[in-house]
């Protein structure tokens, strides 16, 4: 479905929930600029199977990252990207 921008701007909540549906391109002066595609409730099935089946948890903070320890003796980065700027 095309939709003029003005239009688009006009009856927003209409056309967002048609985008939940259906793809939106919107133009100007009858040429396409954007799209707006709706975002389906699937998105996130996956984690919320795993969640329910209780094989993940989650207590709402950041995830913990693995532990990871780097080791010194090699080049700064800041000292390449100088010689690789010439």
């Amino acid at each position: 479905m095309q939709v003029p921008i003005h239009k688009f701007k006009a009856h927003l909540a209409q056309y967002i929930e048609h985008a939940q549906s259906d793809v939106i391109e919107l133009t100007s002066h009858s040429k396409v600029v954007a799209r707006v595609i709706g975002v389906g409730q699937s998105e996130h099935a996956g984690i919320s199977r795993l969640l329910a089946a209780g094989v993940a948890t989650w207590q709402g903070g950041k995830p913990a990252g693995a532990s990871l320890v780097l080791t010194g003796g090699g080049r700064a980065v800041s000292e390449t990207v100088l010689e690789d700027r010439g």
